[in-house]
């Protein structure tokens, strides 16, 4: 292990401050730290759901659950996928994120089917901020779910701020947006004050009706 000094509690001071680590591959002990020109965010206020997810998530094609199998999903979006052929999640960051998540800072959401581990996302709780990291399918539209969820679980637990760091084509179709760093900064000061925040407060029960009907916004 490099005897760089990151431990859990320097990343967690790290992304109250707006930077997060990543590294060059899967074995790679180095890590380095980004802070974006340009940040990546999705409104929660303003979440879009195209139609036909929409009527997807209705059908609760998934069994959805939060916290069941943190470890899984993130070794599950660690691996080699189309377009993504090396990953950033190396083993390390694997093990610091896996302390966060035992302490209480770091969430998963999970979409099962017949029992399997089929789609998920997890990332970083802060204050009223969710620093999305990474998420990943195995069945059409499972990651897509999973991101419904996490929405409406953070909007009924009064989070403010969803980071998604950079922006992708995938992101782009829920309306996630690039924002200029100091602006960035600001609004994660704004979500890092709030108190009365709670990861928990959805009924882990509730059907896509009521998920979307949280979310509010669908076309």
């Amino acid at each position: 292990m490099p005897n760089d000094g990151v431990t859990p509690d320097l990343l967690l001071q790290a992304y109250s401050s707006g930077v997060f680590p990543m590294a060059d591959g899967r074995s790679d002990n180095e890590l380095f730290w980004v802070d974006p020109e340009k940040r990546g965010i999705l409104s929660l206020a303003h979440f879009h759901v195209p139609r036909s997810l929409a009527k997807r998530v209705r059908q609760d094609p998934f069994d959805v659950t939060a916290d069941k199998a943190f470890l899984q999903t993130v070794r599950a979006c660690a691996k080699p996928a189309r377009g993504r052929e090396t990953t950033w999640i190396s083993e390390r960051i694997e093990n610091l994120y896996g302390e966060l998540h035992r302490r209480g800072y770091a969430h998963s959401v999970e979409c099962w089917k017949d029992g399997n581990l089929v789609g998920g996302l997890y990332g970083v709780s802060l204050g009223g901020a969710f620093f999305g990291e990474s998420m990943f399918s195995t069945e059409t539209d499972a990651s897509k779910v999973a991101l419904v969820h996490l929405v409406a679980r953070l909007k009924l637990g009064n989070y403010k701020l969803l980071d998604t760091q950079f922006i992708t084509d995938h992101l782009k179709q829920f309306g996630a947006q690039e924002i200029p760093r100091e602006d960035y900064h600001l609004r994660l000061k704004k979500a890092l004050a709030i108190e009365d925040f709670n990861f928990n407060q959805l009924d882990p029960l509730a059907p896509g009706s009521t998920i979307l009907q949280l979310i509010t916004q669908t076309s």
